[in-house]
């Protein structure tokens, strides 16, 4: 029975890298569609989400399976209860990477492209390096790389602050394009409550390795760490 149980595991493993691996697609395509300003990959990420949430019940129901069929031992049930708050982060990145492509739609065709962009490039491919990193550190149970992703954050949080001064230096300087530029701070600020999931999962690694709780802080969803 072990030996079933431990195969489930592993299938359960796949899943959640299978989950991961779909998000960052999703988040590769919403920086592509808004530093392009490219509309038909903006639309076909916001159809991707479909994917993300199908990956996240196929996992629910294995968890549940796996809790209903064994009697797990501590470790299982740290693997298992993990993956489920997991799952639920990274599906939350999945609505966000589509919240931006539904915006990037919003943008006239003729406006001017790229614009005001330096910062929050920058903020995205930081953003980028959180997630990915916080999915390779469950793949390889990487405890270490867990914890960087997490001090990370200081970092996606700082870009944060340079896009608002940066956006609203820009809109006193031209305000006929200050409905584009508050598009683009509700991205920015999109970007920022991605990475805070990216931590999310990093601190449930954290817990299924180590079984702490508070491995790198307070373990909660973006809404509730607004007032860290």
């Amino acid at each position: 029975m072990r030996a079933r149980f431990d195969i489930q595991l592993e299938k359960l493993n796949q899943g959640v890298t299978e989950m991961g691996a779909l998000v960052e697609e999703a988040l590769e395509h919403a920086i592509d569609a808004l530093v392009h300003e490219n509309r038909e990959v903006a639309e076909k990420n916001i159809e991707f989400d479909r994917e993300i949430d199908q990956k996240m019940k196929e996992i629910e129901t294995l968890c549940l399976k796996l809790l209903l069929s064994q009697q797990p031992v501590a470790r299982d049930l740290r693997l298992i209860s993990a993956v489920l708050k997991m799952v639920s982060d990274l599906e939350r990145i999945g609505d966000q990477c589509a919240d931006i492509s539904e915006i990037v739609l919003t943008f006239p065709a003729d406006s001017e492209k790229g614009l005001e962009l330096k910062y929050i490039s920058l903020m995205a491919d930081a953003t980028r390096k959180m997630v990915t990193e916080s999915v390779d550190a469950f793949v390889k149970k990487d405890l270490e790389l867990a914890k960087a992703v997490c001090e990370y954050d200081d970092v996606v949080d700082d870009l944060f602050d340079s896009v608002r001064r940066n956006l609203i230096t820009a809109i006193r300087e031209n305000m006929e394009k200050g409905e584009k530029i508050i598009d683009i701070l509700m991205i920015a600020k999109y970007f920022e409550r991605i990475g805070d999931h990216a931590v999310n999962v990093a601190k449930w690694v954290i817990f299924s390795i180590t079984g702490e709780r508070n491995g790198c802080g307070y373990i909660g969803h973006d809404e509730d760490m607004k007032g860290k």
